[in-house]
């Protein structure tokens, strides 16, 4: 990583994953999802995959509130747990939980921003950045994508994962929480391990897509 006194370390972190992030956003099972080639059942097993995440991300939240480093990022207008799951039940039905699994790879995402979680405050930062800046980012498009796709009602049962109604300003409150990023309370050598996970993050998150991509390929 470059370092600058005058780069923020939010801008550093964006620009050094950008590669990972691009090759996320542009998998062939998004590109299909949002393309509208796919059925409801692929956004509904998305959207289960999620909960997967989530469910690790937010379970280890409590115990990191009171931590200087991971605790300015822990914000209850941010956790998306209960909304995924109130998508779930519109989508699955009530016993959505019966059925739902992780993929591998899912599985192993949930795992890695578990520990994370539980033994590096840092590391569950860069988990933290990826997931929560790009919901309130690129995650608006998905959600007006399915509605229209699907015919969910508009910030509805269906897409509530995407709706935010807490923050009232995301313009604004993507600005303060890059500036809590900037003011991220670690040296250079610890920064430098961060923009690593940031980057491992993605990673997780394209083999999820690619296993997806698997269970859900376009018919020939």
């Amino acid at each position: 990583m470059t370092t600058s006194a005058t780069t923020p370390f939010s801008t550093l972190i964006r620009t050094a994953s950008h590669e990972q992030h691009t090759e996320a956003e542009t998998s062939t099972f998004m590109g299909d999802l949002l393309g509208g080639r796919l059925g409801v059942d692929a956004y509904a097993r998305y959207t289960e995959q999620l909960w997967f995440v989530y469910r690790a991300l937010e379970e280890g939240a409590a115990a990191l509130a009171a931590d200087p480093v991971a605790g300015p990022f822990i914000q209850p207008e941010l956790m998306r747990t209960a909304e995924l799951e109130r998508d779930l039940a519109h989508l699955r039905g009530a016993d959505w939980r019966r059925t739902a699994t992780p993929l591998p790879a899912t599985a192993a995402y949930a795992e890695r921003v578990a520990d994370c979680a539980r033994t590096w405050p840092a590391g569950y930062v860069a988990h933290h950045y990826t997931r929560y800046l790009g919901d309130l980012s690129g995650g608006q498009i998905i959600r007006d994508k399915a509605e229209r796709t699907w015919g969910f009602a508009r910030k509805g049962d269906g897409v509530r994962f995407y709706v935010f109604d807490g923050i009232g300003n995301p313009a604004a409150f993507k600005r303060s929480y890059r500036e809590r990023l900037d003011g991220l309370g670690v040296d250079d050598l610890e920064k430098q391990r961060v923009v690593d996970e940031c980057k491992r993050a993605f990673g997780l998150n394209t083999a999820v897509f690619r296993e997806l991509g698997e269970e859900f390929p376009l018919s020939a």
